[in-house]
């Protein structure tokens, strides 16, 4: 069933709403699609979340986004896509309202590099790319001719397939299920608080769950337990100190959330298949050829000019 709505007041809105039923071949649902505008200063709307990921996209205006008591400015030509259960807002700007696109597509999710489960993208390099399948979403929508819900979630899909190539960035769209609001709360403590001294019990007591039931579900969704998922993401962080600093690895293990630089080694190896101070030795001797052989191209440029 699709449905015209008003969602605030204070903002001219239009928007559809599909039945679930239909799917593309990537398993992904659209859910809701709407084009918005704001049209006077009366603050932003109330924190909300929902089961589904959101695309957002600026199409005019400035403001700013709260997402998870976090605020960060946007402007036209920016795409925020936002992962299940995460509270997010958006706030517009009295003197140049915001005007966006958003919509809301069940079934995927998107897995990106720095492990947050929200990302924004400036695409104004890539605008005309990124408007054609908007645009071609909403004139469906005006035109509601016959099998244009069908049309409009092809549509989704290409854009969605489209998303990686227009944003320049790593990421991949993964299929998913739902994970519990509890289950998505305990990931985004551990990508925050990977520092902190945390066990399954503490993580119960967050969550409110019982422990044995808390990993389970964990494990369902993510693919992981919720501690092999903290001792991932205690590595990933070693990698890039190791990579992008000079600490040493007593001082990284203790940044890392390690209790100790042993259990550091330990579980790099294990991880890895190799020893922190091999992996660094590894980076830094990859780092210096590379910048040999650069040094190289452009010494046989400037002879090759010269003769």
């Amino acid at each position: 069933m699709i449905t015209e709505t008003a969602e605030r007041s204070f903002m001219s809105n239009q928007s559809l709403h599909f039945s679930s039923e239909t799917e593309t071949s990537m398993n992904a649902v659209l859910i809701s699609a709407s084009a918005s505008r704001y049209e006077g200063d009366l603050g932003p709307a109330y924190p909300h979340s929902h089961t589904f990921t959101e695309l957002f996209y600026v199409r005019e205006g400035k403001g700013s986004f709260l997402i998870e008591n976090q605020i960060f400015p946007i402007e036209k030509d920016d795409l925020i896509i936002v992962n299940p259960h995460l509270s997010h807002t958006e706030i517009s700007n009295g003197i140049s309202p915001l005007s966006y696109f958003t919509v809301g597509v069940d079934g995927i999710s998107f897995s990106f590099n720095d492990h947050r489960d929200f990302q924004i993208f400036n695409c104004r390099k890539k605008q005309a790319d990124l408007l054609f399948y908007f645009n071609a979403i909403f004139q469906e929508l005006d035109k509601k001719a016959e099998g244009y819900e069908s049309i409009c979630m092809h549509l989704l899909e290409i854009l969605t397939l489209q998303l990686k190539r227009l944003t320049d960035s790593a990421f991949e769209v993964i299929s998913s299920q739902h994970p519990s609001r509890a289950c998505a709360a305990v990931k985004r403590y551990l990508d925050s608080s990977y520092s902190e001294s945390i066990t399954l019990d503490d993580l119960a007591v967050f969550s409110h769950l019982n422990k044995y039931y808390l990993s389970h579900e964990f494990t369902k969704y993510y693919g992981i337990s919720p501690i092999s998922y903290l001792n991932r993401k205690r590595i990933e962080v070693c990698k890039e100190l190791l990579e992008n600093s000079d600490y040493g690895i007593s001082d990284i293990a203790h940044q890392a959330g390690f209790s100790s630089q042993s259990y550091l080694s330990q579980s790099f190896r294990k991880y890895c298949g190799m020893s922190a101070g091999a992996y660094r030795k590894l980076i830094k001797q990859s780092k210096k050829q590379i910048t040999s052989d650069s040094n190289a191209q452009s010494t046989e440029k400037e002879e090759g000019t010269s003769l």
